[in-house]
């Protein structure tokens, strides 16, 4: 089992109410329907610092960030706040959104999930420790990490903080991506492109179901 694998695993094993995956047989058609979130580490040269992203699923825009160096979840929260301010320009574009994450103490917390209800935000969870049921966060984590975050020096949070926010811009506005037509992730998000082949299902078919309110 892979580390990341065994970290999700281990932070779902909390008495905290967990929720159904929603989004097994669902296909976003415009920006605003589906966000997916995840947690990374980076290491930097005074040890490890943990990133919250989120991401809408059918742009592909980073949509919230945040990284910190504790996995408390007021930092998760400092990622999904970024991401709830970009919904006042549309008041009514998160009525039909859904959030979709692992089933970590992070997103489970109250004030976590207080603040989707708030903007009557559906909640949607992992069933497994699958990588493929949050397929695009993990791609996102890989691509930030792997295709930028590596060729910095970091010396502190503060300096990790600004290279994040210069990275995520790079990604969103600089970064064509093949899922959507070639195309760039704020460009689709914004102007709400249409283009073919947004969403590849890599959900299974006849899913297990679990209890929505514990394990």
């Amino acid at each position: 089992m892979g580390t990341k694998k065994l970290y999700d695993k281990l932070q779902s094993f909390h008495w905290l109410r967990k929720y159904p995956n929603l989004i097994r047989e669902f296909t976003p058609t415009a920006p605003n329907q589906l966000w997916v979130s995840d947690i990374t580490y980076w290491k930097i040269e005074t040890g490890y610092v943990y990133i919250s992203f989120i991401t809408d699923a059918y742009s592909h825009k980073i949509v919230g960030c945040h990284v910190a160096e504790t996995l408390e979840s007021v930092e998760t929260i400092q990622a999904l706040k970024m991401a709830l301010s970009g919904l006042l320009k549309e008041p009514e574009s998160h009525f039909q959104l859904i959030h979709h994450s692992d089933r970590g103490v992070q997103y489970c917390h109250h004030k976590y999930v207080k603040l989707l209800q708030d903007y009557y935000i559906k909640i949607s969870m992992t069933e497994s420790g699958d990588p493929l049921e949050n397929a695009v966060a993990e791609r996102v984590n890989g691509i930030i990490k792997e295709e930028y975050l590596q060729y910095y020096t970091v010396k502190n949070i503060k300096e990790a903080k600004k290279v994040l926010d210069f990275v995520v811009k790079l990604y969103n506005e600089d970064r064509p991506h093949n899922s959507i037509g070639n195309l760039l992730p704020s460009q689709v998000h914004e102007e709400k492109i249409k283009t073919e082949k947004l969403w590849k299902n890599y959900y299974k078919k006849n899913p297990i179901i679990v209890n929505q309110f514990q394990d």
